[in-house]
């Protein structure tokens, strides 16, 4: 595995640009790169300099990417040392060891998230006894298949149990940006069955690991589910829940025991096993709607007809994917919560989220702001909401802090 471990050429930074090796972020932009040495390959791993000579750290390298590099370790080593991948595997499952999951009452939860656990490029999550992997760098991709083999030679964190099987499913859109494809394949051990059940907070969940978004469920909302979920927020209430997917915010408001639930999303298959996950927990449930549409259309639908609702929840997919897509997204986002507060009624609540790293919290707080303003309600925020405890966030990544979000009070 000595592949693993040395630096191939080198990376020197221009002049001036060194405050982000000062702040520990680990991209290297290409227009912050004087020159290369040596002949490295995409995905070799590269020493970083700066403009002095001087060693500042050790990255993996892609040409293919505007980012250039991505820095695993910080100081004068030219080379990673020989338990440099044990060692962050060691870091992550330990954090996860002291997340309390109320005794066995979850079973799913993210392992491994990329730079915040200093591995850039690799996220890993457990379910049950699998693990589902995603690759979006050439340099974890030259280096996956070791690298699975370390992840099921390892105990998993609360169980103690050896992985039964690890999914790869390295199918999102930012591999295209390092010059690579779509993966979606069993890359170890067993299959998970085709109705795969696993359990949050307490509540039951059936998963498609194999053909779901993301990784097949959003573990991210979890503590935001658990929140919503209170009988205080919507018992009695009409709740309607748009970007449903497989029904997470659905089968926690019916356990709080909420009037109605209109589920909103655009796939069939998915409000097809939102209303699968509902009646696993909630088998007396009758009366909730699972609507195949788009969301902005029937949101306006809802405004032009009179619908009103007590709660609405909005938790839409990435609308900014690019610097170039932030205009675009921040519209998006404000079309959305101006029409979903033109149809709560007074005393409302809103739960309203963005999941793109590109859109700060400072900036969504500001389209929310303006959303109440053109709707010409009061509106107070009464929780700020963001991603679980799994989900870390490393203090020099900032974009490490993509979820945020706010349960709000609308007057």
């Amino acid at each position: 595995m000595s592949d693993l471990y040395e630096a191939e050429g080198a990376l020197r930074l221009k002049k001036g640009r060194e405050k982000t090796l000062k702040n520990r972020h680990p991209w290297l932009y290409s227009g912050g790169i004087h020159a290369v040495t040596g002949s490295p390959s995409p995905g070799d791993l590269v020493v970083v300099e700066q403009a002095n000579g001087h060693v500042a750290g050790v990255a993996y390298y892609n040409p293919r990417s505007q980012i250039h590099g991505r820095l695993l370790c910080w100081g004068s080593e030219t080379r990673l040392a020989s338990d440099f991948w044990h060692s962050c595997f060691d870091r992550a499952y330990e954090g996860r060891e002291l997340l309390d999951f109320g005794s066995s009452q979850t079973d799913s939860y993210r392992l491994i998230f990329g730079e915040s656990d200093g591995v850039p490029g690799l996220v890993v999550d457990v379910y049950g006894r699998f693990l589902v992997a995603q690759v979006s760098t050439m340099g974890i991709e030259v280096r996956k298949e070791a690298l699975f083999d370390l992840l099921m030679e390892r105990p998993l964190p609360h169980s103690g149990q050896l992985p039964a099987g690890l999914i790869e499913r390295s199918d999102a859109s930012v591999r295209r940006k390092e010059g690579l494809s779509s993966v979606n394949r069993l890359a170890r051990g067993e299959m998970p069955p085709d109705d795969f059940v696993i359990r949050e907070n307490g509540r039951q969940f059936l998963v498609n690991l194999m053909e779901g978004h993301k990784t097949g469920f959003y573990l991210d909302q979890r503590d935001n589910r658990e929140l919503l979920g209170r009988k205080l927020f919507v018992a009695g209430k009409e709740v309607l829940n748009t970007f449903a997917y497989t029904g997470g915010f659905a089968v926690y408001c019916a356990g709080g025991n909420a009037k109605q639930i209109i589920n909103v999303d655009t796939s069939v298959d998915a409000l097809t096993l939102a209303e699968r996950n509902v009646l696993l927990n909630h088998s007396e449930r009758t009366g909730d709607e699972y609507l195949a549409g788009d969301v902005f259309e029937v949101l306006r639908h809802y405004r032009d007809s009179g619908r009103q609702f007590d709660v609405i929840i909005l938790d839409p997919p990435k609308f900014a994917h690019s610097q170039r897509d932030i205009k675009r997204a921040s519209r998006g986002y404000k079309d959305i919560n101006l029409l979903a507060l033109k149809i709560l009624r007074p005393g409302g609540l809103l739960a309203t989220f963005s999941c793109s790293g590109l859109i700060s919290t400072d900036l969504f707080q500001k389209i929310v702001f303006g959303a109440a303003v053109d709707a010409g309600r009061p509106v107070q925020i009464i929780h700020t909401l963001t991603q679980g405890a799994d989900h870390p966030i490393a203090l020099t990544f900032p974009e490490s802090a993509y979820l945020k979000g706010y349960l709000c009070r609308v007057f």
